[in-house]
C-alpha cells in the first residue's frame, strides 16, 4: 500500500466511520468482522478493530443500530449488527452533510483547476491482500 493510501484516514471527514458504518447496516445486517471488510473500499483500515467495536457500542448506545446474538454451527456465536429507524435517519442526515461538503470541495476544486490541472489519482485504490 503506498504512503499516500496510509494517509487517506486523515483526510477523511472527522467520524466518517459512523456514516460510514450506518451505510453497511443500510445495506444489510452484519457482524464485527464482515464490517471490518466492507469498510476497506470505503477508505477505513482494518488496522483498528477496537475502534470499530467501539464504534458499534456507541451507535447502539444512541439507539442507531440493535444487536443480538446469533448462533452459529460452523464457530464461535456472533453479535449481528442491524440499523433501526432513528439509524436510518441519521443515516439520511450524515448523507446530506457529506453532499453538501462535496459541493464545497468540488466548487473549490474547480476554481483551483484554474491554475493547476489536477487528475484523480489511483493512490487512495486498496491493493489487493
Amino acid at each position: 500500500m503506498s504512503a499516500r493510501a496510509d494517509r487517506l484516514p486523515e483526510l477523511l471527514p472527522k467520524n466518517f466511520l459512523r456514516p460510514c458504518l450506518l451505510l453497511l447496516l443500510r445495506e444489510r445486517p452484519a457482524h464485527g468482522y464482515d464490517l471490518l471488510e466492507r469498510l476497506e473500499p470505503l477508505g477505513i483500515s482494518r488496522a483498528d478493530p477496537g475502534r470499530l467495536y467501539r464504534a458499534l457500542r456507541t451507535l447502539e448506545k444512541e439507539e442507531l443500530v440493535h444487536s443480538a446474538w446469533e448462533r452459529s454451527e460452523a464457530g464461535p456465536d456472533r453479535r449481528i449488527y442491524e440499523l433501526t429507524r432513528p439509524g436510518m435517519e441519521a443515516l439520511h442526515a450524515a448523507s446530506q452533510a457529506l453532499l453538501e461538503t462535496n459541493t464545497v470541495l468540488t466548487t473549490f476544486l474547480s476554481r483551483y483547476s484554474e491554475f493547476v490541472a489536477l487528475r484523480p489519482q489511483d493512490q487512495f485504490v486498496r491493493e489487493p491482500r
